[in-house]
């Protein structure tokens, strides 16, 4: 389970790859996960976090402080 993204919890799913004939084989589709440093400016210390590009829009639009708060009040350890 180590390809989950830590805010909006995208994991891989499962599929099918379809040929030009149309035969079906199992596949995955895999988030597109990203290895992200940022600086928490309130407890002056940087955390890494693995999310998807999605989740970086997300801290982006509404503040990595209240992300990190609301993650804490889920229960993960950040």
């Amino acid at each position: 389970m180590a390809r989950v993204c830590q805010v909006t919890g995208k994991m891989p799913v499962g599929g099918h790859k379809v040929s030009h004939s149309n035969i079906k084989t199992k596949r995955r589709f895999l988030p597109n996960l990203q290895k992200k440093r940022f600086y928490l400016a309130e407890e002056d210390k940087w955390i890494t976090l693995k999310l998807t590009t999605d989740a970086i829009r997300t801290i982006n639009k509404r503040g990595l402080y209240t992300v990190v708060k609301e993650l804490r009040a889920q229960g993960q350890h950040i």
